[in-house]
């Protein structure tokens, strides 16, 4: 019993016309190793540098416990001076990361430490470059991003596992309705199939990223990561070209955005706990049906 997990494939370079053939069409993932071969950050964004520059904000992090009913989504579990942060992830392993950090809004120059792929594909949403640290132990629930951008991931300073999903999978993955994450009961990398039989048989892809690899998740793809040192990664995101996938963004962040958010918030535990049933159910229901069709 297990997923079944393919290696996703991985280029130097590639050009325009293949990409958007071969990736971007299809909605296929991709490593490209030397897309950051030129950008200043591939060698200048240390640790030390990043502490230099920006060491005395301080930063929400977050840790690898279940979501409190109770909250909102995302909810920081402490605070801490980012300078202190960054010593920590590379003395010592931790749970503790950091979400979505918009570094650029503090530090403007940053932006010319890169370069946008636009050579590749347009629609880069220039003011959201995001930035995500942890330590080693660290780790990212299974999810997928709710305003379904294209993102084009790259990480910095040691080693992160991640692990993808095409989002027709979603109801065996145990989606939490009204939301854009899995049921958290379980260990994404090293599942128990009895007690959660939905997930065998799964297909999905593994990828182990090192320093200054960037992998593209075409929009919808559900994503687990966990840092396997302590490091960071840049994500750049790109609106897909099709008015009906604009469409669909606007409604995940209407409904499963700020409608679930007050809903768990007015409702807690009781909610939470019908959600996860109910999540369940459903994936017993795909599974027994055979979904999603070949």
């Amino acid at each position: 019993m297990s997923f079944i997990l393919k290696p996703v494939d991985t280029v130097e370079s590639i050009s325009p016309a293949d990409f958007k053939k071969k990736y971007l069409d299809p909605r296929k993932p991709l490593i490209i190793k030397g897309l950051t071969k030129n950008w200043p950050a591939r060698e200048k964004w240390t640790t030390d540098y990043l502490k230099e520059i920006a060491g005395g904000l301080e930063v929400p992090l977050y840790d690898n416990a279940k979501v409190d009913p109770s909250k909102p989504i995302n909810s920081a579990a402490a605070h801490m001076r980012f300078g202190d942060y960054l010593d920590l992830i590379k003395s010592e392993p931790t749970e503790l990361r950091i979400f979505f950090f918009n570094l650029f809004k503090h530090v403007p120059s940053l932006i010319n430490d890169i370069i946008l792929p636009k050579d590749l594909m347009g629609g880069f949403i220039e003011s959201m470059p995001a930035m995500f640290f942890g330590g080693s132990n660290s780790v990212t629930f299974l999810h997928y991003d709710i305003d379904l951008p294209h993102l084009f991931h790259t990480h910095f300073g040691g080693r992160k596992h991640i692990i993808l999903f095409d989002n027709k999978w979603k109801e065996r993955l145990y989606c939490i309705p009204n939301a854009t994450y899995a049921l958290e009961d379980y260990d994404v990398a090293n599942p128990d199939f009895k007690k959660f039989p939905a997930l065998n048989g799964v297909e999905g892809y593994e990828v182990f990223l090192e320093h200054g690899d960037t992998l593209f998740m075409p929009t919808g793809m559900w994503h687990w990561m966990k840092y396997l040192d302590g490091s960071f990664s840049l994500s750049l995101r790109a609106w897909d070209a099709s008015p009906v996938r604009k469409a669909q963004s606007l409604f995940n962040l209407a409904i499963k955005g700020g409608l679930d958010s007050l809903l768990k918030m007015a409702l807690k535990a009781p909610y939470a706990t019908f959600r996860e049933k109910l999540a369940v159910k459903r994936a017993d229901r795909a599974l027994a049906k055979g979904y999603p069709k070949p």
